[in-house]
């Protein structure tokens, strides 16, 4: 695709731009007088994907090819840079559903330039029911570096991303050993002192994972887990803004507590995320009732049984919820968490061509994606 130029507005101040893609990468970035209602933004960037239209890297019969599918569907909604999420689960499960995605990169150059790296989301999280969240409780374990090694040996090194809660002893130390192999370590579904959570930030860890979500509906006024996030200006924190895991004002709350740029988007789909409406047997959760709204519960019943709404659909709400302008969320989709993404997610000289065009209306609805250069996904397609 040398050579090729894409108009859009940018998002930023509204003037038509072109863009010359040339050998998969940015080669400039010119303002120019002609009119399109198409936007150009960097591709999206999501760090938890359990799964997407029916493709689940969970689930118990995952093959490389159920990752090379996930990664199309993916790249059909903007999303040009993911992390498969890996939860809680026999380690044998997890090294095999690891080895699956390190064949699916192997094999499938889409899937190797999408995936940077794999999440292990567990299995060293809180035990404690509704700090758990949907994880199993008797798979849920003390933090292992001769497991996490076992894992790199799987998948080639990719674990690139590990959410643990740092109740556990020793945590600092496995923390430490991790980033010290340049893993990103995230606190999430955690009971932590804030003791504990500022020794594991003091340890390296700088991500929180699912602000607000993973923890009961009733904790301590103070101390808790989430204020002890919050303050710690090191953790940037990822939110679920799909208006269903976290209330507006919430949302809009947390961001201005963690700043702008220390502000994340994630999605934390499972595999029932565009789908049609209806009720379904889910691997976690059994009964699940998908909503034409995309909340995903248990049947009959209001309580959330996992993410419904991908990223693409969370960036109008996340606008209306924070007051944010269009601007300022995408940079929580893109730039922000390409931050732990070797540096992706911005439209600029020289940076690989990782592009959406899109029509803004209150929402997002994709036209056309680059990937590296390459285009990959049309409206008319």
């Amino acid at each position: 695709m040398s050579g090729t130029p894409i108009l859009g507005r940018d998002p930023g101040t509204g003037q038509c731009i072109r863009v010359l893609i040339e050998d998969g990468t940015i080669a400039s970035i010119e303002e120019c007088e002609q009119t399109t209602d198409l936007w150009i933004s960097a591709g999206l960037i999501d760090l938890q994907v359990n799964g997407y239209a029916g493709f689940d890297v969970n689930g118990e019969d995952v093959i490389p090819n159920t990752v090379i599918d996930l990664v199309q569907a993916m790249l059909a909604t903007g999303v040009t840079c993911f992390a498969p999420t890996i939860i809680t689960a026999p380690e044998a499960t997890i090294l095999r559903n690891l080895r699956a995605i390190a064949d699916a990169r192997k094999r499938d150059s889409r899937s190797a330039a999408c995936i940077p790296f794999i999440h292990v989301e567990g299995p060293h999280i809180s035990p404690v029911d509704g700090y758990r969240g949907a994880h199993s409780r008797e798979f849920v374990r003390p933090p292992s570096l001769a497991e996490f090694e076992r894992w790199q040996a799987a998948s080639g090194g990719l674990v690139g991303l590990v959410t643990l809660s740092p109740h556990f002893d020793r945590s600092d130390e496995y923390i430490s050993a991790l980033v010290s192999r340049g893993v990103h370590v995230a606190i999430g579904h955690t009971h932590a002192s804030p003791e504990q959570i500022q020794n594991a930030v003091d340890a390296g860890a700088r991500l929180s994972t699912h602000l607000g979500n993973g923890i009961p509906q009733q904790i301590a006024r103070h101390p808790n887990p989430i204020w002890s996030q919050l303050a710690d200006d090191r953790l940037s924190a990822s939110f679920i803004a799909d208006s269903h895991h976290l209330p507006a004002e919430t949302l809009k709350a947390m961001v201005h507590a963690k700043g702008l740029e220390r502000s994340l988007l994630v999605s934390d789909t499972v595999a029932l995320a565009g789908m049609p409406p209806g009720i379904y047997t889910a691997p976690i959760g059994g009964r699940v009732e998908l909503s034409p709204s995309g909340r995903l519960s248990m049947e009959g019943t209001t309580t959330l049984a996992g993410a419904a709404i991908p990223l693409v659909h969370c960036i109008g709400k996340a606008v209306r919820m924070t007051g944010r302008s269009l601007s300022e969320v995408l940079s929580m989709a893109t730039a922000n968490p390409g931050r732990f993404a070797c540096g992706r997610g911005l439209l600029q000289e020289g940076v690989r061509a990782d592009l959406i065009c899109f029509r803004w209306t209150g929402e997002i609805a994709i036209h056309d994606v680059w990937l590296a250069g390459e285009l990959v996904h049309q409206e008319s397609a």
